[in-house]
């Protein structure tokens, strides 16, 4: 009975120690901006997962292409799917990495830090820095970031015939609220 009580006793923090570890999204949104000289296109997606694990500072997200709403039209919306981002063929777009600084996720505060890793969209894998402000608090990260992408490195062709409406820069933001796993 000794023995299983001291196996209990190290054990169980053990187990607590690793759940602590491990976050995943329970909120994300990543919204995008198209600001081009005849148009402004907005969508945003509420449909964000992933997971960071603070032993390593490592982290993965990911968002389905086909869950960006908003747009200026249905019509705009299908043409995002089928012309452009090809969600089809590449239904993800993502982010996986690590955490540049070493940082102490059992201290509260905000911070400043980089995100880096491989940037998938379309198909094209990109080493991507990414800035990022997460305030830890306890049993939660919240990170945000806002960044650029440039379609050309992505391999999205835009019609010339739509080119004034369709900016060659799209202007990403991400707010992403993390619990721990249990």
């Amino acid at each position: 009975m000794k023995k299983l009580i001291i196996l209990v006793l190290v054990l169980f923090p053990l187990k607590y120690s690793l759940a602590q570890d491990l976050y995943v999204v329970s909120k994300g949104n990543v919204s995008f901006t198209s600001d081009a000289p005849l148009e402004l296109i907005e969508a945003a997606s509420d449909e964000l997962k992933g997971v960071l694990k603070t032993a390593d500072r490592s982290f993965a997200f990911r968002v389905p292409m086909k869950s960006f709403e908003g747009f200026n039209s249905a019509l705009q919306q299908t043409h995002f799917n089928e012309n452009y981002i090809e969600s089809n063929k590449y239904p993800y777009t993502t982010f996986e990495g690590k955490i540049i600084e070493e940082i102490s996720f059992y201290n509260p505060g905000t911070y400043n830090i980089r995100g880096k890793g491989s940037f998938t969209c379309h198909g094209v894998k990109r080493e991507r820095i990414i800035q990022c402000k997460v305030t830890i608090a306890e049993n939660k990260i919240s990170v945000t970031s806002d960044f650029t992408v440039l379609l050309e490195e992505h391999n999205i062709k835009i019609p010339s015939v739509v080119s004034q409406k369709i900016a060659e820069e799209i202007v990403v933001s991400v707010d992403v609220e993390l619990v721990t796993k249990e």
